[in-house]
């Protein structure tokens, strides 16, 4: 796996960047463990200065990703380069990183404030000035009334907001995230991917986001790159990466999909649901076997008395409602349709099924043993 960060290149958002923005690069970095393969070599462009969330399943080679460039774990081959010098063999400390835990990993007997200064404190700093240092960081999370606290005094948000303090009171190059949010509940979740997406923006440090929560890296990251078995499947803004996945398995993990059979027409279109809709695939030959894969909000039903599909169940979602309907095949198709006309739509309405005017994703079926 290759992250590349080319040095002072702005963002395309145009945010400001930290000055000295670290350049980063895994070069054929591969890692097992036993038989299985946990990291790959990919290759992956990160720009100075934005936020990549790493996304994927358990075991897809994320953290591992993350650890290599920390120091915490060692390739079995390739090299971790900073600003183009290998520090494949620096020890973690020596690294100019700094890293956030799911765990928080607080020290129980330091208060907040001697928390964060703690790692000033090993590099020696003065006592005034790591303390003044701590206490700035402490207000920059919003905790400059909580330094006198302990970690068993705080709750999970507040300790997570103290562990992203000690982080940052290195000044490090490099921001490292390991799920930090997964440990807590939904509102505070969401609550503190907002403020460690301030944060970041307002540091303009180069930041790489371990989730496996598709909702919180699509909606904090400047782009997302998706691993599946140690791998990178698409690295692409969110709105790229969930509009146009690359693969099925991005268009799956990422987001709902629904899949419909189809057959191909010709390399570029496919026949589906009676229509001929544009296609883009892996270039599959005209006459084979497909499935078409549609976002539910891509897809549109309509009461119709004389269509073989049916509705048989609707969930509220708020202002939509996703309902589910079975085609006469047997197949069942999501859509989300706004709450209003769900009136119209109770369980058992036979309906007519649109597609979306925009090109679809399709894949080959696989072939059923016999």
């Amino acid at each position: 796996m290759t992250i590349t960060i080319p040095e002072n290149e702005v963002p395309e958002n145009g945010r400001t960047v930290q000055d000295g923005a670290a350049t980063v690069e895994f070069r054929g970095l591969t890692r097992r463990f036993g038989a299985t393969v946990a990291l790959d070599a990919h290759d992956l462009t990160v720009r100075p200065g934005e936020l990549i969330a790493l996304l994927g399943p358990s075991g897809c080679g994320k953290t591992t990703a993350l650890r290599m460039l920390a120091g915490f774990e060692a390739p079995d081959s390739g090299a971790v380069l900073v600003d183009g010098q290998d520090v494949t063999g620096v020890p973690a400390h020596r690294r100019d990183a700094g890293m956030v835990f799911q765990s928080y990993s607080l020290f129980p007997h330091l208060n907040a404030l001697d928390n964060v200064a703690f790692g000033l404190r090993m590099r020696k700093v003065a006592t005034a000035e790591r303390r003044s240092r701590a206490a700035e960081l402490l207000e920059l999370v919003g905790l400059a009334d909580k330094g006198e606290r302990f970690p068993h005094q705080l709750s999970g948000g507040q300790q997570q907001r103290v562990a992203l303090a000690r982080a940052l009171a290195l000044r490090p190059r490099v921001l490292l995230l390991d799920e930090p949010l997964s440990a807590l509940d939904a509102k505070v979740r969401t609550t503190l991917r907002e403020e460690i997406r301030r944060l970041q923006q307002e540091l303009g440090i180069t930041t790489l986001f371990v989730t496996h929560d598709q909702e919180e890296a699509l909606s904090t990251a400047d782009r997302v790159a998706v691993l599946r078995a140690g791998r990178v499947e698409q690295c692409s803004t969110p709105t790229e990466l969930y509009a146009r996945p690359a693969t099925a398995f991005v268009a799956e993990f990422v987001g709902t999909t629904s899949r419909i059979p189809g057959v191909m027409s010709a390399p570029d279109t496919v026949e589906v649901l009676g229509r001929r809709v544009p296609a883009t695939g892996a270039g599959i030959a005209a006459g084979t076997d497909v499935d078409v894969l549609l976002r539910p909000e891509g897809v549109d039903v309509t009461p119709d008395p004389g269509a073989g599909a049916r509705v048989v169940a609707t969930a509220f979602l708020g202002a939509t409602t996703r309902v589910t309907v079975r085609l006469s095949n047997g197949v069942e198709v999501k859509a989300d349709v706004p709450t209003r006309r769900t009136a119209e739509l109770p369980v058992g309405t036979p309906v007519a099924v649109g597609l979306p005017d925009q090109e679809v994703l399709v894949v080959e079926r696989p072939r059923t043993a016999t």
